[in-house]
């Protein structure tokens, strides 16, 4: 997970890493003093899960600042910070996470991170299935990979779990979306996982490196194209 703190005070920044190494201890953040700087960073992949930022800012404004995370990342919550409510509105008309009035404390932390957690799970899509006697229900953007295993399915999450489901490899292939593609008999990949697709291999986020269909290599690696093109698209128009 990537988390952002944008504030012009380093003692602020220090003091808001607190909050939320209170939440989580094992957690940090990419601390930046100007907003340019958060927009130059939030440019590389994979983009701002949460970015903290301060309203006010020497020569700049936060809100002009949210504004360009925006266009560069529609997917980014922002949880303001500042020292007064005199922007809460604007701040919430872009959809702000949350509007966090300094002192930030732990349990301003744990409310923006719930309310990320939220938005995203009520914007995901499902899908469930029987593993042995118990049913599992996990999010579609969880699953990297689905390998056919004669009977069952072999279904790779991104937490390092694998399932073995036991259904035909078409039944479960038919309740995908559009981000899933077959590169090979019994061989689907969720694209947002793939780091590089070959021409005869893709290699995904974990270091697998997974056989492409010879025969349908390139129409293969035309969908896949296709698909990073438009995901970029949605992002610019977003």
């Amino acid at each position: 997970m990537r988390i952002a703190i944008c504030d012009d005070d380093p003692r602020e920044q220090e003091q808001l890493e607190q909050a939320l190494r209170g939440w989580d201890p094992t957690r940090s953040a990419e601390k930046f003093l100007r907003g340019s700087s958060l927009l130059d960073a939030a440019k590389k992949y994979p983009y701002f899960d949460i970015v903290f930022l301060d309203i006010y800012l020497p020569g700049e404004s936060g809100m002009d600042i949210a504004k360009a995370l925006r266009d560069i990342s529609p997917e980014t919550g922002i949880a303001f910070v500042t020292t007064s409510t005199e922007h809460a509105v604007e701040a919430f008309s872009l959809n702000a996470l949350h509007y966090l009035v300094k002192p930030v404390t732990t349990k301003d932390v744990v409310e923006a991170f719930r309310r990320l957690t939220e938005i995203r799970s009520a914007q995901r899509e499902r899908i469930s299935f029987a593993v042995g006697p118990d049913r599992h229900t996990v999010f579609l953007d969880q699953i990297c990979l689905l390998e056919n295993d004669n009977h069952a399915v072999n279904v790779s999450l991104s937490d390092g779990r694998r399932l073995k489901v036991w259904t035909s490899f078409s039944d479960l292939q038919s309740k995908l979306n559009g981000s899933f593609l077959r590169i090979n008999r019994g061989i689907v990949v969720n694209m947002d996982y793939i780091v590089r697709m070959g021409t005869d291999t893709c290699t995904l986020l974990d270091g697998s490196r997974l056989p492409i269909a010879v025969r349908q290599s390139s129409a293969i690696r035309a969908r896949y194209d296709e698909y990073v093109f438009d995901r970029l698209s949605r992002r610019k128009k977003l």
